[in-house]
């Protein structure tokens, strides 16, 4: 999947928890990426944060970063 449009997806889940604090945001993130994306995207994700993560808004980056490597 285009590294773009999971970007575009996780900032969209980010934006949903946009009213918690931003551990709580993340954490809300995090677990909608583990319950819903398939680990492929979990593993592309993952890489784009590790490239630096462009585009993502800090409550989805910091989500990614919480995640365990599929």
């Amino acid at each position: 999947m285009d590294a773009q449009r999971l970007v575009a997806m996780a900032n969209d889940i980010a934006a949903f928890f946009d009213t918690e604090s931003r551990e709580t945001a993340a954490e809300g993130v995090r677990t909608h990426l583990v319950k819903f994306w398939e680990p492929r995207m979990r593993r592309e994700i993952i890489a784009h944060v590790a490239a630096g993560g462009a585009g993502l808004v800090p409550t989805a980056k910091e989500a990614v970063r919480l995640l365990k490597p599929v």
